[in-house]
């Protein structure tokens, strides 16, 4: 690695190393303890144990960094802040389903420069950081550079999306069911797991009508540095919109224009 950002990518791959403990040390866990946030989404003893063993690695090691948890909040201020989902895909941790991923992501100045998305129960990492490409494997030792796909028509698109009632809530259910029809292959992989499998060529296409920047920042650069493109469904480039469209950059255009904003 030769990145400006090598230092903060180990950083986040011990981070991601810590959270792989504890997440895994509950899941599937007979006593897990499970309650349910005003959003009425759900949160875990595991999701704060990640989220606090963070807050408490990031003070010894960047005590003048921030940081803006899913379950904690904001703390701190400055240029730079560390951007954290304890476990993106909560719902399917808490039914012992194994496709769900801690997201550490680092932006400066509002830049995502460092993103690593870690799925201990799948046996995969992926990770980025800027201008030195993306790369999957089970560690820094063992990787493997991802790229995007080559797809370039509709037809023969491979698209990965999440639950369709977010589209129809939000109002935009008749263009992305235009996309449906005319994407030659569909599954709702759902929440990190469509982004990575973008990132490694897998699938051409992943989007959601609605998320939060945790849900979205480590993905961002990571999808970014694999050679796509990320923004909103405003074309907005970056995970600061609300929503997100993914693409191997050569379908965006063509898929913004039916699910995107006129």
């Amino acid at each position: 690695m030769s990145s400006t950002y090598t230092d903060d990518l180990r950083l986040a791959h011990l981070l991601a190393d810590d959270a792989d403990s504890l997440t895994m040390s509950r899941f599937r866990a007979q006593d897990l303890r499970v309650s349910t946030k005003p959003d009425e989404s759900p949160v875990t003893d595991a999701d704060t144990a990640v989220e606090e063993a963070v807050h408490r690695t990031l003070g010894r090691a960047r005590p003048r960094d921030a940081i803006e948890g899913e379950e904690l909040g904001k703390t701190g201020w400055g240029p730079r802040r560390w951007i954290i989902d304890p476990i993106d895909g909560t719902k399917n941790y808490v039914r012992g389903v194994p496709v769900w991923a801690t997201l550490i992501a680092l932006a400066v100045e509002d830049e995502v420069v460092v993103g690593v998305v870690s799925a201990p129960a799948l046996g995969r990492r992926w990770w980025a950081s800027k201008g030195d490409g993306t790369y999957a494997g089970r560690s820094l030792r063992s990787a493997q550079l991802c790229e995007v796909s080559k797809v370039s028509s509709l037809p023969d698109a491979f698209l990965s999306y999440s639950s369709p009632g977010g589209w129809v809530k939000t109002g935009r259910g008749g263009g992305f069911g235009q996309l449906l029809e005319r994407c030659g292959r569909t599954r709702g992989f759902g929440d990190f797991w469509s982004y990575m499998l973008l990132a490694e060529g897998s699938v051409d296409i992943a989007t959601e009508p609605e998320l939060n920047l945790h849900d979205m920042a480590a993905l961002a650069v990571i999808v970014e540095e694999a050679g796509g493109r990320f923004t909103s469904l405003e074309g907005t480039p970056g995970p600061y919109g609300g929503n997100a469209l993914a693409t191997n950059g050569l379908l965006h255009d063509e898929v913004l224009s039916l699910i995107g904003d006129d």
